[in-house]
């Protein structure tokens, strides 16, 4: 009987030790937690990951999913995020790590010793985590709930490139769009606006409308690169972001949370106003913009 005990424990320590050697997909795993929502964290792991000087492309899957190749050294490292959310403030941050090289003397190591990679892995996730801190400090969104875009004329310029591109962007367009409504004497009718026309969850890749509402009239004038619509109104939940504009994308992903929990079917076309000029606007948490999330209307 004793032998036969021994030998059911012999054999589950020798199928844990295979499944630990070959099986176990990571190294180390580091989990902490985070006082922010998901998307706030996907786009501070893509900043954070320029940071490191990454050469190899993140890959993606979904919001959620983030897999990531640092090379220290003779060692390429690979990190895959998992983000989960807990709360609407809160989120778990599970980052499986990996060397690809040298996996196997690290897990005969790391039971016995403290190695290099848990060491590397600890200094750089409580480096992320501050970088993570840091950024959530300089903004703030805050659900208003469902609310109507109201319609408009506008004058616009249309753009492409990247969601973290797109303040600068503005930034170089707005004495363009500006001076050409003032020099035609156009009338203003409200704040300048971007109107989202695709985005590409996947890529961070934006097309949008810089747009300026004017007062319509019969004799507009005439530009290449300038044109005119009526921009429709439409029901949409609304956000308040208060922070630098170049991170107001944060208040999309927390309005797409809300839709989820709240079963609103909305459509990825957000739309923001802006109150605050970033060349003249003092402390960046006072900068106010209002952002829309349309709700798929019903056939």
């Amino acid at each position: 009987m004793k032998r036969k005990i021994s030998l059911v424990i012999v054999s589950i320590l020798i199928a844990f030790l295979g499944w630990y050697l070959f099986v176990k997909p990571n190294d180390y795993l580091i989990t902490f937690k985070a006082n922010t929502f998901p998307g706030a964290i996907n786009q501070t792991i893509k900043s954070w990951d320029k940071r490191m000087q990454s050469n190899v492309p993140l890959e993606q899957d979904g919001l959620l999913n983030i897999k990531q190749q640092l090379k220290f050294g003779d060692s390429i490292v690979q990190y895959d995020w998992e983000i989960i959310p807990i709360t609407d403030s809160t989120s778990k941050i599970k980052v499986s790590i990996k060397d690809l090289n040298n996996s196997f003397m690290n897990k005969l190591m790391i039971p016995f010793t403290s190695t290099v990679i848990e060491k590397r892995s600890k200094k750089n996730l409580v480096n992320f985590n501050q970088y993570l801190n840091n950024h959530i400090k300089n903004f703030k969104v805050s659900i208003i709930g469902e609310d109507e875009i109201k319609p408009t004329f506008c004058a616009y310029l249309t753009v492409r490139g990247l969601q973290a591109q797109k303040a600068f962007e503005m930034m170089r367009d707005h004495p363009f769009l500006s001076g050409f409504v003032k020099q035609n004497n156009l009338e203003l009718n409200g704040s300048p606006f971007v109107e989202i026309t695709k985005w590409n969850i996947e890529t961070d890749s934006v097309e949008y409308n810089f747009c300026y509402p004017i007062r319509k009239s019969d004799s507009l004038p005439k530009n290449d690169e300038i044109r005119y619509k009526d921009f429709k109104g439409v029901k949409a939940i609304k956000a308040i972001y208060n922070g630098n504009y170049i991170t107001s994308d944060r208040a999309w992903y927390k309005l797409l949370d809300y839709a989820q929990k709240n079963n609103i079917e909305v459509v990825k076309t957000p739309v923001e106003i802006f109150y605050d000029n970033p060349n003249t606007a003092g402390n960046e948490l006072d900068w106010k913009a209002e952002i829309f999330m349309p709700i798929k209307e019903s056939k």
